[in-house]
């Protein structure tokens, strides 16, 4: 007997020791795209309820369902407010509470409904022929101000209607266009303008407080309309240049809703002269200022943004974070009026500040992680927020000013996670070009050991302004890579934002220079300071202007010492004078290259990857959605051309239904599964 369970003793270790039956698991594609997604956090007037967004995938119908949830403020409670097979999302609370109104498709376009906090079904609230984008309520729960597309021509309903019946009876496929913007994002222009309604609630009547040839809000960079405190005027942001494409200058302005009378709010700068990016107005709490966020330079879509105030009595403006070297993302006033609180990106994790309005001093309250603003109760006492990590999706999380600190009130993917083994990215900094500091993630696959050698994967992120940050993705998602079996490198090179605006501004007019030197220097010291990694198995990836760098990479893979073996592209550009004619907006290529390339040809030749043809030899997988207008397909068609030509081996992929990412469900399975069988192929062995 005691033979016996000394045998079944040492089974059981060994069982346990070999991973055997072993509880945990690897991260699957199937648990990404079955994460529950929270968003649009709204907390109740008396700080009890927060109503949110719940989104969950439909892969029969190959989509995405939301609807409304409320969560008590102490977590203890949740409940599903919403539950018809058509869609509900953005709840708004009623200034008194008692009523929540939200979007939802039910009766075929996008309409405002109503729900009583009392009871009964929801009803619909508009009924506007070309349906709802969004909405605010009034202060005082009278009035709802929405946003619509409407012909700019078309006084009302009935003309919009007649309009769109000639548009489809026209007789023929053709679309006619004689002035740039024509098409934005995955979307050709449909002849209409985004403008601001105000619906009476009680009679239903509206009217269009933002008439005219122009976008409010405008169609990129800005954003937000808030009622003024006495709900008799309107803030809001518009580009009223004549050709937008070529322009960031977007303002603030206020509309008299009564007489519809406009001013401009967004002048009187003595730093700047205010044809860069105004946006995202709001009120001081005791309504004496107006604040909103301000880009010095005209046409650069990623300078510095900084929170401004208007005095609304004298006009008087004042920078309140011109000597912080922070870009602003959200901000909201606390409701004392003497500190705002506001998110930004920082070193690789987007944080929550508090900004003391007097002093101009700031103080961090959430320094892990990536948080998002989103509202905060009447006195002044907590903070509500979405959190997420590289390991967890966002969730709510409360802030208490009283007790500095955060507490979870959230846990819905927790039951989805609790078996999934992952590790927690590592921190790392370098020398990069100049000398200069560069920061990056690596990120170990579950299961490590550390006495293997492991394939690697460097990821290299767009924009080329942006970074990667410890933040949960649905698209490009570390830890799923990572699932693999494969170590992740992400490195924020030049041009990265949180790391200064100086570091962010390098960059631009150098696609190809310090940024890459970045990289270079980079891989030689993850490669020689982590020695789990095989520098025999490596392999490169990145969308958008990380595809671009893939590109470059492609026509200079001599500049590192242990090359790649295989290259993954998606959506990137090849040759910077057709991306040039092909994109929408084209202020963005005007500021990274000084120009239009007629005007200024140096750093379109300089830096423009079809120039180094000769130089591919790397095998690679393109992949490009056919309805993508920020980076033309023909990109991707022209890189597969050259690598086939010369003999490369290379695969192309196109989603003839998919824009610049890939979200249908039942296409980012495939894409996943063609990515990972690419690396396979070339670095896993």
């Amino acid at each position: 007997m005691r033979k016996l369970f000394l045998v079944s003793l040492l089974f059981l270790i060994f069982f346990i020791k070999s991973g055997i039956g072993a509880s945990k698991r690897a991260l699957s594609f199937d648990d990404l795209i079955n994460c529950y997604r929270i968003s649009d956090v709204d907390l109740s007037p008396d700080g009890k309820w927060i109503a949110f967004t719940l989104t969950q995938v439909d892969e029969k119908k190959n989509g995405y369902h939301s609807d409304i949830w409320l969560v008590s403020s102490d977590g203890k409670r949740l409940r599903q407010i919403t539950t018809h097979e058509s869609s509900s999302w953005s709840p708004r609370w009623s200034p008194g509470g008692k009523k929540l109104a939200f979007l939802s498709s039910r009766s075929g376009v996008s309409q405002i409904w109503v729900i009583s906090m009392s009871g009964g079904e929801a009803y619909q609230l508009t009924d506007h022929y070309t349906g709802v984008k969004d909405f605010i309520w009034s202060n005082d729960g009278e009035k709802i101000a929405f946003v619509t597309r409407v012909y700019p021509d078309c006084p009302d309903q009935e003309c919009n209607e007649k309009r769109d019946i000639e548009f489809e009876n026209r007789g023929t496929s053709a679309r006619v266009y004689d002035e740039l913007l024509f098409r934005h994002w995955d979307r050709w222009w449909d002849y209409k303008r985004a403008h601001i309604f105000v619906l009476d609630v009680k009679s239903g009547e509206f009217k269009d407080v933002t008439p005219g040839d122009y976008d409010s809000p405008p169609i990129a960079l800005g954003r937000g309309y808030v009622f003024s405190p006495d709900d008799q005027e309107l803030l809001f942001t518009s580009n009223r240049d004549s050709v937008i494409a070529i322009s960031t200058n977007n303002d603030v302005w206020a509309v008299n809703i009564e007489t519809e009378e406009i001013r401009l709010i967004s002048t009187g700068f003595t730093d700047r002269s205010g044809k860069g990016n105004d946006h995202s107005p709001k009120f001081s709490p005791d309504g004496r200022y107006i604040s909103f966020l301000s880009m010095r330079r005209p046409g650069f879509e990623s300078d510095k943004a900084e929170i401004f105030v208007k005095e609304v009595k004298t006009g008087k403006v004042k920078n309140l974070t011109g000597d912080i070297d922070l870009s602003v993302i959200n901000y909201l006033w606390h409701p004392t009026g003497r500190k705002i609180i506001f998110d930004a990106s920082h070193h690789g994790r987007r944080k929550i500040f508090e900004l003391d309005v007097k002093q101009g001093k700031i103080k961090c309250l959430v320094s892990d992680g990536y948080n998002v603003l989103a509202d905060m109760d009447k006195n002044g006492e907590k903070l509500i927020y979405l959190h997420c990590s590289m390991n967890r999706p966002c969730e709510i999380y409360e802030y208490s000013f009283k007790k500095r600190r955060s507490r979870r009130i959230t846990n819905l993917n927790d039951k989805l996670f609790k078996d999934v083994e992952m590790n927690r990215p590592e921190d790392f900094w370098f020398e990069g070009a100049d000398g200069d500091s560069v920061h990056g993630f690596i990120l170990k696959p579950p299961f490590f050991d550390a006495s293997k050698k492991y394939p690697c994967v460097f990821l290299v992120h767009g924009g080329p302004q942006g970074a990667w940050h410890d933040r949960w993705h649905y698209r490009w998602n570390a830890q799923v890579w990572a699932a693999q079996g494969y170590v992740i490198v992400m490195i924020n090179p030049r041009g990265s934002t949180g790391y200064g605006q100086k570091f962010t501004d390098e960059i631009s007019r150098d696609w190809g220079g310090k940024v890459f030197v970045d990289l270079v220097k980079g891989e030689e010291y993850v490669i020689d300071n982590f020695s789990f990694i095989d520098p025999e198995r490596l392999a490169a990836a990145g969308a958008s202007y990380g595809g671009y760098m893939i590109n470059w990479i492609e026509g200079h893979m001599d500049r590192f010492k242990y090359p790649f073996r295989c290259l993954i592209n998606h959506d990137g550009a090849f040759n910077l004078y057709s991306k040039y004619l092909t994109t929408e907006e084209l202020w963005f290529p005007e500021w990274e290259f000084d120009g239009p390339y007629w005007v200024n040809e140096k750093y379109y030749k300089m830096w423009s990857p079809h120039n180094f043809v000769n130089n591919f030899n790397t095998p690679m997988l393109i992949i490009h959605g056919e309805k993508d207008f920020r980076l033309d397909y023909a990109e991707g068609i022209a890189a597969f051309t050259a690598l086939r030509r010369r003999g490369v081996k290379a695969r192309l992929i196109l989603f003839p239904d998919e824009g610049h990412w890939i979200q249908k469900p039942k296409n980012s399975r495939f894409w996943h599964r063609e990515i990972f069988r690419w690396l396979r192929e070339f670095i896993k062995g």
